[in-house]
């Protein structure tokens, strides 16, 4: 009578054959340790530094559209949102498994071997360890950028808000005279009493912006601060 075949167990005694009397453990904790050589090595190589802008080849049947993106596009999200796009050498967070995972599959899937990663994060994360929103990516050439995986928490919903007046110069001079605007508007008839006119609101008006430009200056210089639109590629955590 023919009995149905086990396809573990054939697998087991072919794997057992071949190993003959090599030990079983020796074999298991051999397979893990060039698992974590394998693993360690694309580690060493996210925090290594490189001059020279790497370009990967990717396999065009296996890329995912939704995974390119075009510099221009990341420089806006930078901007908007006070990001950096740095090389990974300058990360100081930790990368999750999953990470290295995604690039040991992208790698096998299109044949290749991953470099030049580049991510985009908030500045204090090329700073500290900490876990806000990083993505991971690698060049494909032509201003071109293949997204490996993100992690971490998600920006907040009012972050492009928050620093949309250190956008630019021109959102930073708006805001100030904004400001400076509504004080004057409030504080106007307070200075000048009855004599108060338009001729005393424009001289309070640009007493106020005078003295917000004059701090924000103070500010901005002792404290290395600059605009989204000059720092989102730069390494230097201070901007003179």
């Amino acid at each position: 009578m023919l009995h149905p075949v086990n396809l573990q167990e054939k697998l087991l005694k072919l794997r057992n054959k071949e190993l003959k009397n090599s030990s079983i453990d020796f074999w298991i904790e051999e397979i893990f340790s060039d698992l974590d050589a394998a693993r360690t090595a694309t580690k060493d190589k996210l925090k290594e530094e490189s001059d020279i802008e790497s370009v990967n080849r990717f396999d065009i049947d296996f890329v995912d559209s939704n995974a390119i993106f075009h510099i221009e596009q990341i420089r806006k999200i930078c901007i908007d949102y006070r990001l950096r796009f740095l090389d990974t050498s300058f990360f100081k967070g930790d990368f999750p498994e999953e990470a290295i995972t995604k690039i040991h599959e992208l790698e096998k899937t299109h044949n290749t071997n991953l470099e030049g990663f580049k991510i985009i994060a908030p500045s204090v994360l090329f700073r500290l360890k900490k876990a806000d929103d990083p993505m991971l990516f690698a060049p494909m050439g032509n201003g071109y950028y293949y997204l490996i995986h993100k992690w971490g928490n998600d920006l907040h919903s009012l972050r492009k808000l928050k620093f949309w007046f250190v956008k630019d110069l021109d959102n930073f001079i708006f805001t100030l005279l904004a400001l400076c605007f509504i004080f004057s508007l409030a504080t106007h008839t307070f200075f000048f009493r009855e004599h108060s006119s338009i001729s005393y609101f424009i001289v309070s008006l640009l007493f106020y912006f005078k003295g917000s430009v004059g701090l924000s200056l103070l500010w901005g210089v002792s404290l290395g601060k600059n605009f989204n639109k000059y720092i989102w590629q730069s390494k230097y955590d201070k901007i003179s």
